[in-house]
């Protein structure tokens, strides 16, 4: 039988590679982390790191993927507008946190690393998007909506509002701004 070499994985040290990542992401945000940071935090070595991820953005998305892993409801209140209230309303109090104002960083990062960008898109944003796109295929389906409603336009009409101002100007997003917005939207697109 042949012996393998080296170590095998070790979930510990993952998760403590991970938990130390996401701490320094926290307290420092993501540009000040190094691999060099991370590794000393988790008391293992820079090799140990690019075992399991290729560099720091890497990481320190996963670090924050993980710790940030909620799994997401799907309201269903029997009204789209409702629904998709609930839905934006439950992401800008997560963005207000110091867990969310992270998310800023991460897309700012993301305009520099195309790797990064797309694992914040599949991992991140995706499913979001899909809760979007579940709620509005059900209001089609109830008939609040039109059925050649464009629904992935709608999605940026909703959305794309919340990141100009997370983004772009820093006004408030709070709920008044949301109601406005959400109404405004579906008046638009023609809710029944």
């Amino acid at each position: 039988m042949e012996k393998k070499l080296g170590r095998p994985r070790s979930e510990k040290t993952k998760s403590d590679i991970l938990n130390s990542a996401y701490e320094l992401l926290i307290e420092n945000g993501f540009g000040a982390v190094t691999v060099e940071k991370i590794a000393e935090r988790a008391k293992v070595s820079k090799a140990t790191i690019y075992k399991w991820w290729p560099n720091k953005a890497a990481v320190v998305m996963d670090s924050y993927l993980d710790a940030t892993n909620i799994k997401l409801p799907i309201p269903d209140t029997g009204s789209t507008i409702e629904d998709m209230f609930i839905q934006v309303d439950n992401f800008v109090k997560f963005l207000t946190t110091k867990k969310g104002n992270v998310i800023a960083e991460i897309i700012a990062e993301g305009q520099y690393d195309s790797n990064l960008a797309a694992i914040y898109r599949k991992a991140y944003f995706t499913p979001r998007r899909n809760i979007s796109k579940e709620i509005l295929e059900r209001g089609i389906l109830r008939g609040e909506l039109e059925k050649d409603l464009d629904i992935e336009i709608t999605i940026d009409l909703i959305w794309g509002p919340i990141f100009y101002r997370l983004l772009i100007t820093g006004e408030e997003i709070g709920d008044i701004f949301i109601k406005k917005l959400i109404n405004y939207a579906f008046e638009g697109i023609g809710h029944k």
